[in-house]
């Protein structure tokens, strides 16, 4: 075990060295602080805007904000850190194929599975820190200004959309095993989520497809069951895991 903690040791202090995780953090706090934020000046905004949206022909009429508000905002910014992510950290594996680090690293006695399962701790672990933070500053704000608890179902809304973020790093991962260059690994990433996307609209196949938990927001209204996405959940709680053990496999046959 002592090599696999050395390795993901230096991955985590390489992560810090280049910056990634100042940036990572800079993100997510940013995204927290706007949740609340917008849902706050949005009447505001709307007042000032008033007048030339009547000349335009738009009734403006008063603008109720609440907890759900602030909440429909985080579900609706937290696709695009996703995606944010996913290209920071898209040259996770690339850059050790390029520089030769890879080899290095298995010459001195670190196996191939242990270098796809640090670098999978290392991306699920600050996709972890940096959803949960925004996360904790999105409730923490809220609570303020409103009460979270109007919001029905929040922590398993959270926690879907958590799923679905693991999911997609764990593909990065499975492309990463695969390809040489960062663009092809976000590119192949992207295609299959819009693949699971256009699934999700086939009537009797969409409760299977991950990306029902892109709609897990719905159930902060009430109008949905938590049970509509198990089926969804467990797909890709499953599928994860084994695009991980896929990535191993091919790491072991990759020629480095």
């Amino acid at each position: 075990m002592k090599p696999l903690a050395a390795f993901l040791k230096k991955e985590y202090i390489e992560a810090a060295r280049t910056g990634k995780i100042m940036v990572l953090v800079l993100l997510f706090v940013l995204f927290g602080i706007m949740n609340p934020a917008i849902a706050k000046l949005t009447p505001w905004m709307l007042e000032i805007l008033s007048e030339s949206l009547e000349e335009s022909g738009f009734a403006v009429t008063n603008v109720q904000v609440d907890a759900l508000t602030s909440w429909t905002q985080f579900f609706k910014n937290i696709p695009m850190a996703l995606i944010a992510f996913v290209l920071l950290f898209s040259d996770s594996f690339t850059k050790e194929y390029r520089s030769g680090t890879l080899l290095l690293v298995l010459t001195k006695g670190l196996t191939r599975y242990k270098v796809v399962l640090a670098k999978a701790v290392l991306l699920l672990s600050l996709w972890t820190l940096g959803y949960g933070l925004c996360f904790c500053i999105t409730y923490g704000y809220t609570a303020y200004f409103w009460d979270n608890s109007i919001a029905h179902h929040l922590f398993s809304a959270v926690g879907m959309w958590w799923l679905l973020g693991t999911w997609v790093i764990c593909l990065t991962v499975l492309f990463s095993s695969l390809l040489e260059n960062n663009t092809g690994v976000t590119l192949c990433t992207a295609g299959i989520v819009a693949l699971a996307y256009l699934w999700s609209f086939i009537p009797k196949a969409k409760a299977y497809s991950p990306a029902m938990l892109m709609n897990a927001g719905s159930l902060l209204s009430g109008m949905e069951v938590v049970e509509a996405y198990t089926r969804a959940a467990l797909v890709a709680a499953v599928s994860a895991v084994m695009m991980v053990g896929v990535s191993v496999w091919n790491m072991n046959k990759r020629q480095v």
